[in-house]
């Protein structure tokens, strides 16, 4: 019905905060578990910081789609609308926690500087999101669905897949369990007992069975801090000094935050078709601030608007549970209470979940990209692949505590620190290349490898560097990264050669 009062509130939207809340406390038990279990990282500086910063990102992002919200239902007289919702971005959650850092903290023992270089680059994506919010349009026609596509379905076989399932098998009896329940709500759709939430099922039995197993001793067990704790995130300068040295991971920061502006783009295009025609703009204008916001006080995981809103929409919501899920994480981050449900529960019980959405996150790549570009996704998500290679090769040498090599792992270590430096980005242009040869066009061929080219030159993609970093092409010592651009300029020069006199390419090209 339309010209009725706007209710803030329905039965629907109880649901919605639930799936939301949980989607956001995923991401942070993930993030807490990596650095302090993965890494080392001094609790204090998860809990008392990185958190709270974060988690004011989705304050400011859930606090601003409630608005829009409500004013979308004014202007339009529908009492229908259903908020955009806003969380943290699970890629980038698992991506900078192992890529940026994990790593930093590894080089320079200090866990201050690793935030601040996190809080730096978050910094960096906000800036990129908030430019390229005004042309996310633009973006999105320029680059082939393939290419952007096939890099997330990458982060997904690897960050989403790999990862969560080294976490499932470390305490196989509650992974298993979970992740069971997970796939036949999620996957198979089957209807829970008692209508209860599959997500809240699956985390609720898994959390119980780790904490009974862990008390009769069939498997260790972390014994929770439960501590409570007034940590007000204040905007800071910290991210200024980890300006420098984020520098390096420019080539991540900037494919994670366009990413999630075409996300943004797609999510807010099927809000539209879903009947809530909210101004992309303004979606994609709210992550970026609320991704800044997140930055200068203390955040170091991007924010972006999920794909749920349909879902949600079914539900029956409104603007309700973006406000309770705005608060709810807002301020319990600043209180302590999400670092204690953090602590509290097990990575086994949650990671089944980030696997289904790895899964998810592949299927749409497949499912949205045309089909004879099938090939350039596959083609794109080896860089991806290459990183995870990277990061046991990383594991074995430093391992090793310094002591020497055989020469062909070190010749091997190089070649693949080669492939899997500037990954994301590296997978792009894969994929745009591909395309380019894929329906001939020239254009976009020449336009991504020249990129490739450069790029390479300056270690934005494939830096020689042990750390990652960029470099001007005269300071590296290898020459490595010289024959890696000339590489390209050969695939440059022999693609355009054998594109002369080619016929079109039809729809079903490259499908056998």
């Amino acid at each position: 019905m339309t010209g009725q009062k706007y209710r803030l509130f329905s039965l629907g939207d109880l649901n919605a905060f639930f799936g939301l809340l949980l989607d956001n406390m995923l991401n942070l038990v993930v993030l807490g578990g990596i650095l302090i279990g993965g890494f080392g990282f001094p609790a204090d500086i998860v809990y008392r910081k990185m958190i709270p910063g974060t988690a004011i990102g989705v304050l400011v992002g859930d606090l601003v789609y409630t608005w829009l919200a409500i004013r979308l239902a004014r202007k339009s007289g529908r009492n229908t609308i259903t908020a955009m919702p806003l969380g943290l971005d699970t890629p980038t959650t698992i991506g900078i926690a192992v890529t940026v850092l994990g790593p930093v903290f590894l080089e320079t023992k200090d866990a201050v500087t690793a935030w601040h270089v996190g809080m730096a680059v978050t910094v960096i994506m906000g800036v990129v999101k908030t430019v390229f919010s005004f042309f996310g349009d633009v973006v999105k026609r320029s680059l082939p669905t393939a290419a952007l596509l096939g890099s997330i379905a990458g982060i997904g076989l690897v960050l989403l897949g790999h990862f969560p399932v080294t976490k499932i098998f470390a305490h196989p009896i509650v992974g298993f369990t979970t992740l069971v329940i997970v796939l036949a709500a999620f996957v198979g759709r089957f209807k829970i007992p008692c209508n209860i939430p599959g997500a809240l099922l699956a985390v609720g039995v898994g959390t119980l069975l780790y904490y009974l197993l862990g008390a009769v001793g069939v498997s260790e067990m972390k014994t929770p801090a439960l501590d409570l704790f007034v940590a007000l995130p204040l905007p800071t300068l910290g991210f200024a000094y980890g300006i420098p040295k984020s520098l390096a991971y420019l080539s991540l920061a900037i494919p994670f935050g366009l990413l999630t502006i075409v996300g943004g783009i797609n999510v807010t295009e099927s809000a539209r078709l879903a009947g809530d025609d909210f101004r992309t703009r303004d979606i994609l204008l709210t992550e970026a601030i609320a991704t800044l916001v997140a930055g200068v006080c203390g955040g170091v995981v991007q924010s972006t608007p999920y794909i749920g809103h349909p879902a949600y929409k079914a539900m029956g919501a409104r603007a309700g549970y973006t406000l309770l899920t705005a608060l709810a994480v807002g301020i319990g981050g600043v209180l302590g209470l999400v670092a204690l449900v953090v602590d509290l529960l097990p990575e086994a019980a949650v990671t089944p979940i980030l696997l289904f959405v790895g899964l998810e996150i592949i299927h749409q790549a497949f499912a949205e990209t045309p089909k004879h570009h099938v090939k350039a996704i596959a083609f794109s998500m080896l860089p991806i692949v290459g990183y995870l290679a990277l990061i046991n090769y990383d594991t074995i040498v430093s391992a090793l505590g310094g002591a020497p090599v055989p020469a062909s792992v070190a010749r091997d270590h190089d070649t693949v620190r080669a492939i899997g430096h500037g990954f994301i980005l590296t997978a792009v242009l894969w994929g745009s290349m591909l395309v380019g040869i894929i329906d001939r066009r020239r254009t976009l061929f020449i336009a991504v490898t020249l990129v490739a080219v450069g790029l390479s030159l300056f270690g934005f993609i494939h830096s020689v560097l042990p750390s990652g970093g960029i470099y001007w092409p005269t300071t590296p010592a290898t020459t490595l990264h010289y024959q890696i651009a000339i590489g390209y300029l050969i695939v440059l020069g022999v693609g355009l050669g054998l594109m002369r006199g080619q016929p079109a390419a039809p729809e079903s090209a490259g499908a056998a």
